[in-house]
């Protein structure tokens, strides 16, 4: 059990991960923001079921997060540029509605598998399961009603100069097709340097697979600002799963040498954009996972970079995942308008998503993502910001 045995001790670790271990630029914040307050709660909305959402506001380090009891949702994080200039960097709605019925998992938690199962099946110690097909034939993120689409208990809590939120929620055995009932606790953390850690937490009664991440949508510009193409990518990978028709990993791991795939040294995200690689051709544009050269790790580590030149904004992601999901907003089509509004065309956005490996549970040499009774699911991903 690789992944359970290496991410049991990286949450622990990861707290006392810092901008300096990262090698990141933190933007200096002012005298008011160093120190975090508690998280402050507000009515956002009721489901059609009568449930009520709430937003929690939380400041800490000149970073400012705004998140949903619905889905664990990250519903806009504001940082500042280089004149200390503040901007929304994560795409989103101003409202539940359209969080309910268009979102495409914008800032949300995914579980409890992040990204594709091809078939919508997979076999465990001899048990095939059938999952929710949602994407084709296949199961994304979860199924039809992941965790992006349930409402978690929300803790606030403040540790010292930090403050957060945990998140708890209860899978029951066989929802979405998943064996085991499976208790998940997700930790957002904003730190005294303005970093915000994520840590998943999970337990199960019976054997499952788990995969935890986030789908935040990021502009370093400013959310509606326009085009990511501009923006520089470098992701410590040499590696990456090149997909079939249905974005499903074929279970190669292919060399990004020579390909539009290569973002070993930071270059715009839109440079090879259109290179028309086959592969681009099926995702239109990047929806891949990537090979992270490192591995899986006790403790997060730096993977990738991304900043934006005119706000001179920077993004540092440090994980102790073995995958690196890069989408470039491809399927982002004008109909969505968002909090500043305006609306997300083609390519408004990029996610990069901290994950084990597409369609895992099929492939016995991807790192393992079984999760069994007596075990702990534990992994921790740090998003550093600067300018």
């Amino acid at each position: 059990m690789e992944l359970n045995r290496r991410t049991v001790l990286a949450g622990a670790a990861a707290a006392g991960v810092a901008a300096g271990t990262l090698g990141g630029t933190a933007q200096a914040a002012p005298a008011h923001h160093r120190r975090g307050g508690r998280p402050v709660r507000e009515p956002f909305g009721t489901l059609a079921d009568g449930t009520r959402v709430h937003r929690w506001s939380l400041e800490n380090g000149g970073t400012r997060l705004h998140v949903l009891s619905y889905g664990g949702i990250v519903q806009s994080l504001e940082i500042p540029d280089r004149h200390g200039r503040y901007a929304d960097v994560a795409l989103g709605f101003d409202n539940l509605d359209d969080y309910v019925s268009s979102s495409p998992y914008f800032g949300a938690l995914i579980g409890r598998y992040g990204n594709r199962i091809g078939g919508g099946r997979f076999t465990l110690d001899g048990t095939t399961y059938q999952l929710s097909v949602n994407d084709g034939d296949n199961s994304l993120h979860g199924g039809a009603k992941g965790f992006d689409k349930r409402v978690w208990d929300v803790e606030p809590f403040t540790e010292g100069p930090d403050t957060g939120l945990h998140l708890h929620y209860t899978s029951a055995d066989g929802e979405m097709g998943y064996p085991g009932t499976l208790r998940a606790k997700v930790t957002y953390t904003l730190t005294r340097h303005g970093e915000w850690h994520i840590t998943y937490e999970a337990t199960t009664d019976k054997a499952t697979v788990v995969n935890l991440t986030s789908h935040v949508y990021w502009n370093l510009g400013g959310e509606g600002s326009g085009t990511v193409e501009d923006h520089e990518l470098a992701i410590a990978a040499s590696r990456y799963t090149p997909t079939d028709t249905g974005l499903i990993p074929t279970g190669e791991r292919a060399r990004v040498a020579g390909t539009p795939f290569d973002f070993r040294r930071a270059k715009p995200v839109g440079r090879d954009l259109r290179a028309g690689h086959e592969q681009q051709v099926r995702a239109k544009g990047y929806d891949h996972n990537w090979v992270l050269d490192k591995g899986v790790t006790e403790t997060p580590e730096h993977v990738a970079t991304l900043r934006e030149p005119r706000s001179g904004r920077t993004l540092r992601i440090a994980t102790d995942q073995p995958g690196l999901q890069f989408y470039s907003g491809n399927f982002l089509d004008g109909t969505l308008t968002g909090t500043g509004g305006r609306t997300y065309r083609q390519g408004d956005a990029l996610c990069l998503e901290t994950q084990h490996f597409p369609d895992s549970p099929n492939h016995p040499d991807f790192p393992s993502t079984v999760l069994r009774p007596g075990e702990t699911y534990r992994t921790t991903t740090v998003h550093s910001f600067g300018a």
